[in-house]
């Protein structure tokens, strides 16, 4: 399953293999994923984390996608929906990485509403979670902006590549909460998706 997701800030496209060279300069930005367990600071290691993804994308539990400002007209990240459990109807936004020239442009939230809408709305999904590194501030309050309720914390549950073992903490948003957040949080915000 590969679909476009627009509107007129950003262009969520399918990632592919041939991306890994646009989005090198990002991924080896200093502390870009410095919460997250992945490594994708050297060509080498992009091209497996996009391997990776895209092997996940086979098996149905992700979908991948390449992160296009559309206002300066660049490669600016990645994002995927994954974890995706399609009997009971959740799945998490996450592996969202952005480069630090993006970050506060508002490009981030363009891209959590077209996933939002997307999954609620097209795709059927009844819960859409986010799970942050606990000390990581400023993605905890960019999703708790975006209308997301904290649900717990996982102690010590992922190593990271420095060899620290995190807290995760796991945020929800639920299918009746997500009109009410819409027209609250993203007003005059606007979609369309092709395949």
């Amino acid at each position: 399953m590969t679909f476009t997701l627009e509107n007129q800030r950003v262009k969520l496209s399918p990632l592919q293999i041939e991306d890994c060279e646009h989005l090198l300069p990002i991924a080896r930005q200093e502390k870009l994923v410095q919460y997250s367990p992945s490594d994708i600071a050297t060509p080498a290691a992009l091209k497996n984390y996009i391997r990776i993804a895209l092997e996940q994308q086979q098996q149905k539990t992700s979908i991948p996608f390449v992160i296009i400002d559309k206002k300066t007209i660049s490669f600016a990240g990645c994002t995927r929906y994954m974890n995706i459990d399609w009997n009971n109807k959740v799945l998490h936004i996450g592996s969202t990485w952005i480069g630090k020239e993006f970050q506060g442009t508002g490009l981030n939230t363009h891209v959590k509403f077209l996933m939002l809408q997307h999954a609620f709305e097209e795709m059927g999904f009844e819960k859409v979670e986010f799970r942050i590194d606990e000390r990581n501030q400023r993605s905890r309050k960019a999703v708790e902006k975006l209308g997301a309720k904290l649900e717990g914390i996982l102690r010590e549950n992922v190593y990271l590549l420095d060899g620290f073992k995190r807290n995760t903490c796991c945020y929800g948003i639920l299918l009746h909460e997500w009109q009410g957040i819409k027209s609250e949080r993203f007003e005059g915000y606007s979609s369309s998706t092709s395949s």
